[in-house]
């Protein structure tokens, strides 16, 4: 069992930041691949960016040059900085993680950005 625990939500201005972290502990692969995942009302979760153990990454084109995914392998943490947010990134975000051929998700942090 693999279990996630996200932090770093909350409310912020548009244009604003915010830092997102999640710890991954249990049982978990030296190579795994880490990610955030995003919901908002109404809309199907969506991919916002991967990173793998190597690492290589993978951001979707709506959050290209605004957020960065880094991680510490030593601590199986992965952070998504996030800058200039905008209001239509406002969502609930997932951390997941993918090890041992299985997905795992974290229970979600709550990003508002007002407009």
């Amino acid at each position: 069992q693999v279990q996630l625990v996200e932090s770093g939500g909350g409310l912020v201005q548009a244009g604003g930041s915010l830092r997102l972290s999640c710890a991954a502990s249990g049982s978990i692969l030296a190579s795994n691949v880490m990610g955030w995942y995003r919901q908002a009302p109404g809309k199907q979760r969506e991919l916002v960016a991967w990173i793998s153990t190597y690492p290589s990454t993978n951001y979707a084109d709506s959050v290209k040059g605004r957020f960065t995914i880094s991680r510490d392998n030593t601590k199986n943490t992965v952070y998504l900085q996030m800058n200039s947010l905008k209001s239509e990134d406002t969502a609930v975000y997932y951390c997941n993680v993918l090890t041992r051929g299985l997905n795992y998700w974290g229970q979600g942090t709550q990003v508002t950005v007002s407009s």
